[in-house]
């Protein structure tokens, strides 16, 4: 598995990943086809590439399987993964993570996840984050890293 800045010929199939994945939280208690701002949006995807916040997930064949967008160094925060929903619960999203992880010399990585999506809740907290704090709408995470 490969995690690598984005190109811009990425970003059709990062779009089709990232708007069928969020478009699953309709069946986790999310809002139908309402993702985060620009997870559909080519346009939004090719402004991250731009200012070097978005990163490709390969297979080992070389095939996208999904994306993250980055933000920071020292502090990292994860904005945002994707994975295909055809590769959903085959630990593509875990070895996504440990690869973020890997990539950044950050002490600290923080993200944030909606309240109401039990999946993602459950995913940070398996991938090691701790909930440091809440509010009516998410459920905030940092992660601690030793290195």
């Amino acid at each position: 598995m490969i995690l690598q800045k984005s190109k811009d010929s990425d970003v059709e199939e990062l779009t089709r990943i990232s708007t069928k994945a969020f478009d699953t939280d309709a069946l986790v208690g999310g809002p139908e086809n309402d993702g985060p701002p620009g997870y559909n949006s080519e346009e939004w995807h090719m402004k991250m590439i731009e200012e070097n916040h978005l990163y490709t997930y390969l297979s080992d064949e070389n095939t996208i399987v999904g994306g993250a967008v980055l933000f920071g160094k020292e502090e990292l925060y994860v904005g945002r993964i994707f994975i295909d929903p055809k590769f959903f619960r085959q630990g593509y999203g875990l070895a996504l993570m440990n690869a973020i992880e890997r990539m950044f010399d950050s002490k600290t990585i923080k993200l944030d996840t909606p309240l109401w999506n039990r999946r993602t809740n459950q995913f940070y907290k398996k991938c090691g984050f701790i909930e440091i704090g809440r509010d009516s709408e998410n459920v905030y995470f940092e992660k601690e890293q030793e290195r």
